[in-house]
């Protein structure tokens, strides 16, 4: 069994990574279908409020921060090889790196930036919404996967 500094750092990777997936679950089951439900201009000016209200401390420290303790957990594994848990912890930390991390860089910020771009009355908010919730959510959704996978695979890794 991990124990000591490790066995803290995995169980912070287990609570960020679980908190992160909750968030992400929560967009995916019913914040984004809300808005769909929306006439366009309000679900643009309220998609572009809420992803300008979650560049703020409160949420990007465990975002971030999660992502920093995935790769520190990564590093520390690959450097110590320790006998028990290393596929579960590089596991755990790939998923989240990759899966919720990368996917958010690659995927749901360019969505972002581009829906950030349009006027939330014009006609091509209006063209690009329905386009925007599908690709954003689908995404969104492999976000949430990776994340509480990464928390269960950490968790398997303090078994």
């Amino acid at each position: 069994m991990i124990d000591g500094p490790y066995f803290v750092l995995t169980l912070l990777g287990v609570l960020g990574c679980g908190l992160v997936a909750g968030v992400f679950c929560g967009f995916s089951t019913f914040v984004m279908r809300g808005l769909a439900k929306l006439p366009p201009a309000q679900g643009v000016a309220a998609m572009n409020a809420i992803n300008v209200a979650a560049v703020r401390p409160p949420f990007m420290l465990v975002f971030v921060g999660s992502a920093v303790l995935c790769a520190v957990l990564a590093v520390v594994t690959f450097v110590l090889l320790p006998d028990e848990a290393t596929v579960e912890l590089l596991l755990g930390s790939a998923l989240y790196l990759f899966g919720s991390f990368g996917v958010t860089i690659a995927a749901n910020v360019p969505r972002n930036d581009a829906l950030l771009k349009l006027e939330s009355g014009t006609p091509e908010a209006a063209l690009y919404w329905p386009t925007y919730v599908r690709e954003w959510t689908m995404w969104n959704h492999v976000r949430t996967v990776a994340s509480a996978a990464a928390a269960v695979s950490y968790t398997l890794a303090l078994t």
